[in-house]
Parts: structure tokens; C-alpha cells; sequence
């Protein structure tokens, strides 16, 4: 009978520090942040309020260190990113290389903002779902604007591409 007591006494607290301990990390959210997928749990997001002076407001940033064509490069500390809402030409179609070229005068060798797609973070090749932004531009709006990509909507997505053209 005492040794029940004590073990339940022990599981209580046990449970009051884990709580605890969990509470403080939430409030802590705010400085980190990381975003896990079932297809790529290396994409993390820890470099949230660290973008570059800007009136925008993003939700992460960091160096593009790759540009693997006109709507996908690769961040340093966040991963692979694909822009949202937009759609380049595939390697050997026409466009593929002006699209790229373009992607890569504007990040590579950047820091880039982005703004994290919050009804979907992941497409369904484990790339970050994002709105990239090069000093204030919205480089996935640029590319519309510019002709060298097309409208992909694919819903559930927090932004409407048609709204950039």
C-alpha cells in the first residue's frame, strides 16, 4: 500500500514537471520554430524573426545557397523550397533556363524571406511550401508579373496567386 502511494506520488510529479516543462517551451514559441513533416522531418524552421530589414513580415529567413530551377531553391538551416502558387518550365522546356536565371540574380547568394504557407507548410515532396522574398519583392509574384511562370493554384493555401497578376 505505501509503496503504491509513493509511486503514484512520484507519476504526479513527474507529469507536473513534463507540463511544465512543455509550458515553457510554448511560451518560448515565438523566438523558434520548427515544422515537422511526415516526409521530411529535416526541414526545420529555426531561423523565424531573423529576416531581412523589410517592411514584411516573415516567418523565416536565411542564405539560398542553391537555385534548383524557377521555383525551387534550397535555404541554408531550412531546406528545399518551393514557391507557392506559381509554376516554371521543366528542365528542357522552353523558359526553363530565363526562369532560372532569374530565380538565381535575385537569391542565390542571398538571404531570402519567407512567408511560410500556413494552410499547407509541405507539398507532397517534402518541400516548404513559401512566398520568397528578395529585399521586398515577392519573387513568387515577380515571375507571374514578368511572364516567366504560370498560375498554380492548389488549394488549401493561405495566399491567391491571381491577386500578384
Amino acid at each position: 500500500m505505501k509503496i503504491t502511494r509513493i509511486i503514484i506520488i512520484l507519476v504526479l510529479i513527474a507529469s507536473i514537471v513534463a507540463i511544465a516543462g512543455y509550458s515553457s517551451q510554448n511560451n518560448n514559441s515565438h523566438n523558434t520554430n520548427s515544422i515537422s513533416s511526415n516526409n521530411n522531418s529535416s526541414n526545420t524552421l529555426s531561423n523565424l524573426n531573423n529576416s531581412p530589414k523589410s517592411t514584411k513580415n516573415y516567418e523565416a529567413s536565411g542564405y539560398c545557397s542553391y537555385v534548383v530551377d524557377g521555383d525551387t531553391i534550397d535555404v541554408d538551416g531550412i531546406g528545399r523550397i518551393r514557391f507557392v502558387g506559381v509554376n516554371t518550365p521543366e528542365r528542357g522546356q522552353p523558359g526553363y533556363q530565363e526562369a532560372k536565371d532569374f530565380v538565381s540574380s535575385l537569391c542565390l547568394g542571398k538571404t531570402v524571406g519567407l512567408d511560410i504557407d500556413d494552410a499547407k507548410h509541405y507539398d507532397k515532396y517534402g518541400r516548404v511550401l513559401a512566398v520568397v522574398y528578395s529585399g521586398d519583392m515577392n519573387v513568387n509574384a515577380e515571375l507571374l508579373k514578368r511572364g516567366y511562370a504560370e498560375v498554380m493554384y492548389i488549394p488549401p493555401s493561405e495566399f491567391n496567386p491571381y491577386s500578384w497578376i
